[in-house]
């Protein structure tokens, strides 16, 4: 098995908090750039994006994984990954489901575009994606795992929309695949702050909201085959 290198959290134009250079070409060829085997596109609340980056990624040798940050009632937020388009799917429509109806401001958030690789808008998603959906933690790992999902909640430790900034803790019997760190923070430092969280296996990536962002921190994990599958049974290893 090899190291493989995998940023797991990036987003797109599609969040109204990314730049309009987080496009489907931009972010692999990015990608490339910073050798990383395997991205996943976690756009707030929508996954969208996803399938049109993992085409061209395809083509250019970046594996991709659809997923997204959602963000819960309690204002936690969790990266959730899905292997298949039918998958992606259900995990859209829950997501349309369970967002409000807020209507997004462009000139306050941003635009909600997203685009195919020669930037033509698809189309735009008219309500807030930064909203958070109406749906507890608890629902949403039950969910993304009943359609054999992985559920990571995301940066942890960060001062706000995390599991400790939200909650105060770790809820010792909440199914998660692994916990995410910001790319502000080691792991080794954090565990020793928090020995209580050692069982947990944890990544990092980037959140990358910007191009430059794309890669600069990443997990290596010993899979043979870079992709859902593989990266699914690496989590058991770390």
């Amino acid at each position: 098995m090899a190291g493989l290198r995998a940023d797991l959290h990036i987003h797109t134009f599609l969040s109204p908090c990314g730049d309009i250079e987080m496009t489907p070409r931009n972010i692999i060829q990015k990608a490339k750039e910073q050798q990383l085997d395997l991205i996943a596109i976690t756009d707030h609340n929508s996954t969208l994006q996803a399938p049109e980056i993992r085409r061209v990624g395809e083509r250019e040798g970046v594996a991709v994984i659809c997923g997204a940050e959602i963000t819960t009632k309690e204002e936690v937020h969790c990266l959730t990954l899905v292997e298949t388009d039918a998958q992606r799917e259900e995990l859209q429509g829950y997501l349309e489901k369970y967002l409000p109806s807020i209507p997004n401001d462009p000139d306050f958030f941003g635009y909600q575009f997203w685009v195919d690789e020669e930037e033509n808008v698809l189309g735009e998603v008219p309500h807030l994606l930064i909203s958070a959906i109406e749906q507890n933690i608890d629902q949403v790992e039950a969910f993304v795992h009943s359609i054999g999902g992985l559920f990571i909640p995301a940066h942890i430790e960060r001062p706000r929309n995390s599991l400790l900034s939200q909650l105060g803790f770790v809820p010792p019997g909440m199914k998660v695949d692994a916990l995410e760190l910001s790319r502000h923070t080691e792991v080794v430092s954090f565990l020793e702050k928090n020995a209580y969280l050692k069982k947990y296996k944890f990544i990092r990536s980037s959140d990358a909201h910007f191009l430059h962002q794309v890669g600069e921190v990443h997990t290596v994990f010993e899979m043979e085959t870079a992709g859902f599958a593989g990266l699914k049974k690496a989590l058991t290893f770390l």
